[in-house]
């Protein structure tokens, strides 16, 4: 039993990395082949080692830390506006009627653009980049809540306050937890959107993390140097999506159970 079930584990992991793996394998082949410029693509093998030296002398942990307490603190903002200004919009119709049409000119208009701006109003510093990723990573979170207490199913509320609960309670005990796996699943989106849009904007005006290290790099032909932070980035956003998938699995199990039993 316990050989099979092994078995089984070991080949689910396997079918998820069979495409990573082949990815990386036709990284290493083309530029030892000679199909690509080794300057313009190094090796994976080569990255690595460059990673294992950035490591070794804990300047790519700095970088890492700070890219972590920026994207950290702009998320954090994100979901502390996204989700009660969701849950309003979306159980007070005639509140959504007023400040949608402000929301939609806010949500199509491009982050990149608004960049200037941002630098204007909060300098070169902390803050601006702070801010740059908020203004980035909210609206995930705020539509899919919005779209999770919409889709509430009108029966529950009904046979809630059949039986005279509050409106306190509704929210507590209805509302939340049959809005909780959309919202989760905006708070994914938003984490995913914090660690891109980190990039851009430690490109402007920063002196650490992975996105200035992978600019510097580029400007100094540190080339394997650019290919270890940008492989650091994707490694952050998967552990950080991976994070949250697990954490949505545990708070919503009870749906699971519902549905299987």
């Amino acid at each position: 039993m316990f050989y099979r079930l092994w078995l089984g584990r070991l080949g689910s992991f396997a079918q998820k990395t069979a495409a990573i793996a082949a990815f990386l394998l036709v990284w290493e082949l083309l530029p030892r082949l000679g199909l690509i410029d080794p300057f313009l693509l190094p090796a994976f093998s080569t990255v690595l080692k460059a990673l294992w030296r950035l490591s070794l002398s804990g300047e790519i942990v700095g970088h890492l830390l700070s890219s972590f307490r920026r994207s950290a603190a702009g998320f954090s903002i994100a979901i502390g506006v996204g989700i009660p200004l969701g849950v309003l919009m979306g159980w007070f119709k005639r509140f959504e009627k007023v400040v949608d049409p402000l929301l939609q000119v806010f949500r199509n208009t491009s982050i990149l653009a608004l960049f200037p701006v941002f630098i204007l109003i909060f300098g070169l510093g902390e803050l601006s980049k702070v801010a740059i990723i908020f203004w980035g990573t909210v609206w995930p979170t705020l539509l899919n809540t919005i779209a999770g207490v919409k889709n509430t199913d009108p029966l529950l509320i009904k046979s809630a306050r059949s039986m005279g609960v509050t409106q306190l309670t509704l929210f507590r005990r209805v509302i939340v937890p049959a809005a909780l796996p959309s919202i989760l699943t905006g708070i994914r989106l938003s984490a995913a959107n914090a660690v891109l849009i980190l990039v851009a904007a430690e490109m402007l005006g920063a002196n650490s993390g992975l996105g200035f290290m992978i600019f510097y790099s580029e400007q100094a032909y540190a080339i394997p140097e650019m290919y270890a932070g940008i492989v650091s980035i994707s490694f952050l956003g998967c552990m950080v999506n991976w994070f949250l998938v697990v954490l949505e699995r545990r708070v919503t199990g009870w749906k699971e159970q519902v549905h299987g039993g």
